[in-house]
């Protein structure tokens, strides 16, 4: 530290409000004042978690590192260092930060600063891996928030922070170590909200790692009540290379659109009109549903082999999904307008490339069935057609293993012979097509995926048939049960 002073013609000390670093910052200012140089000091203390401080005062927390930015554009400007003490000394006023933390930090070779079971939260806890003020349960990010600007806003508590609605405030949430960038958005946004929900005015935010305590996983929220000169430093441009370089644009009033309107492809209800294919078209539904969901642990188990394990719940929820609308609509009786329908609620419900795909099948086949034309012909042109939707779709993977298990599985070969059968030999073919989709769902743990994530997993690993093929088999399967029943 004396080092840096000497180095400059006068020098403020921001220094966090600690013994030792107060005792080691004031040695080194009476040491730089003896070389004739100019030193003042300014000590942060914007610590909102004790109601009844102890005589060292509140600690230092990250609220310092804007003091640090705030400090430095009144420098970068020229202004004297005795005004810098004073304009810092009244924004300390406006200063609040606390912290909570999921776990522990550990000094490298050291046990881990104190226990903290799983499951459990640390409120208003320090930069240095001291213990907090309260444990609890962990809670959802909103919770969370609001019990801490609950704490650090509390008339009640010595350490509190004076804020009110109609205030505009600088946001700081700062990742103490180990949180995620999806987790650290979350925490932000919970922030803004709950901010706003008071009456606050969010007038600028940075979110990021600033001040960390080594790998803890926790946050701290720094706020500061901010006038017309304090955003006016804030926004001062700066080449610290950590420095977020933010949009000098309020928040509050120019974000997102926290509930944007509901758009839906599947046709309006009101359009429908059943027929004499409702009921049957009904009851095959339910029973592939049925199949789905019945089905969802082995093709999650079959999926976590090659993938990320969800297979079986991508396609319970398209299950789900069929099954509520089904509760609630008639079914029409048009195949191709049923065929839109389910080709919406996979787009909407399933996710995922799976959703994709079987909305592209159903979308492209919707338009060659309708309810004049849905005999055994016209369902083999409307299967014909959605495969050949999915391999024009498909791009680069079009010519790959992944798009001929897809033509084996959807058993194309085998029902396009419903074109040229006879009446009462439909069901054979039916059950020739589920046979090979059968045995092509069975075959795909011989083949190499050239798409999707198992693409990336080495050939000799992949010894399972593939869940996407499995759950198309049973489908099919299911369709053959109901028809036979029908006879």
């Amino acid at each position: 530290m004396l080092s840096a002073a000497v180095a400059a013609a006068g020098v403020l000390l921001i220094v966090k409000n600690y013994t030792g670093d107060r005792l080691n910052f004031g040695l080194a200012a009476e040491q730089a004042r003896n070389h004739g140089i100019t030193v003042d000091m300014v000590i942060v203390a914007d610590d909102c978690a004790f109601d009844r401080p102890s005589k060292a005062g509140r600690r230092g927390l990250c609220g310092t590192v804007l003091i640090h930015k705030l400090a430095g554009a009144l420098a970068e400007e020229g202004c004297p260092l005795d005004q810098i003490v004073l304009k810092m000394t009244e924004v300390l006023k406006r200063i609040g930060t606390l912290g909570v933390g999921l776990s522990p930090c550990s000094v490298p070779g050291c046990l881990p600063s104190f226990d903290l079971p799983p499951g459990d939260m640390e409120l208003g806890l320090g930069i240095h891996g001291e213990p907090g003020i309260k444990r609890s349960k962990v809670a959802s990010a909103d919770e969370v928030v609001k019990l801490m600007i609950d704490q650090m806003t509390n008339p009640d508590s010595q350490s509190h922070l004076p804020l009110k609605s109609g205030d505009s405030v600088v946001v700081c949430v700062n990742n103490l170590g180990a949180l995620s960038c999806l987790e650290m958005g979350v925490v932000t946004r919970a922030a803004i909200i709950c901010l706003e929900n008071q009456g606050v005015v969010v007038a600028r935010v940075m979110s990021g790692s600033f001040m960390t305590s080594l790998e803890m996983a926790g946050v701290s929220l720094t706020l500061v009540r901010a006038n017309q000169e304090t955003l006016r430093l804030f926004d001062a441009r700066t080449t610290a290379l950590a420095w977020p370089h933010l949009s000098n644009v309020c928040v509050t009033g120019c974000r997102y659109i926290s509930d944007p309107p509901a758009m839906s492809t599947r046709p309006q209800d009101d359009s429908y009109s059943e027929g004499p294919l409702s009921h049957v078209m009904r009851k095959t539904l339910e029973r592939v549903c049925f199949t789905l969901l019945e089905k969802q642990e082995e093709l999650n188990s079959l999926d976590r082999a090659a993938g990320d394990g969800d297979c079986g719940n991508t396609h319970a929820q398209a299950a789900r999904a069929i099954q509520e609308w089904l509760q609630d609509h008639r079914v029409p009786g048009c195949p191709g307008k049923l065929l839109s329908v389910l080709a919406g609620l996979v787009q909407e419900k399933m996710g995922g490339s799976s959703g994709a795909l079987y909305s592209l099948f159903l979308t492209a086949a919707a338009g060659h069935v309708t309810e004049e034309q849905s005999s055994a012909a016209a369902w083999a042109s409307a299967i014909h057609a959605g495969t050949e939707a999915m391999r024009r779709c498909g791009a680069s993977a079009c010519v790959g293993v992944l798009f001929i298990c897809l033509w084996a599985i959807m058993s194309v070969d085998e029902l396009m012979n419903l074109s040229t059968t006879p009446p009462g030999g439909q069901m054979a073919v039916l059950q020739a097509a589920v046979t090979k989709a059968t045995l092509g769902a069975e075959g795909t743990c011989n083949l190499t995926a050239q798409a999707g994530r198992a693409s990336y997993i080495a050939a000799e690993r992949l010894t399972l048939p593939d869940p996407g093929a499995v759950a198309v088999a049973a489908t099919l399967r299911a369709v053959l049960e109901v028809l036979e029943g029908q006879k």
